[in-house]
């Protein structure tokens, strides 16, 4: 169960840090290194699930702007939308 714990946080580090536009690899990889380290095997499916939306649509949810998608109402989304970068 560790070595999936492990396999799972650097798939989202990977993918937190190399998004597609330089202002969403700053944001995400932030967020990754502030909470990675205390989420739990639900939390970091959440994670995945977030880092599975577009640049766009975590960018305008991140600064309260409309989005096509509709998010859940979980504690990784919940972070997200409250992290101060």
């Amino acid at each position: 169960m560790t070595a999936d714990i492990e396999q799972i946080k650097k798939k989202i580090i990977y993918r937190s840090n190399y998004r597609g536009t330089k202002e969403m690899d700053k944001l995400l990889g932030a967020f990754t290194n502030k909470y990675l380290d205390d989420l739990d095997h639900e939390d970091l499916n959440q994670f995945i699930k977030l880092l599975e939306i577009d640049d766009n649509n975590l960018y305008n949810f991140y600064n309260g702007l409309n989005t096509s998608v509709d998010f859940e109402d979980n504690k990784i989304n919940n972070l997200f939308k409250n992290f101060k970068y």
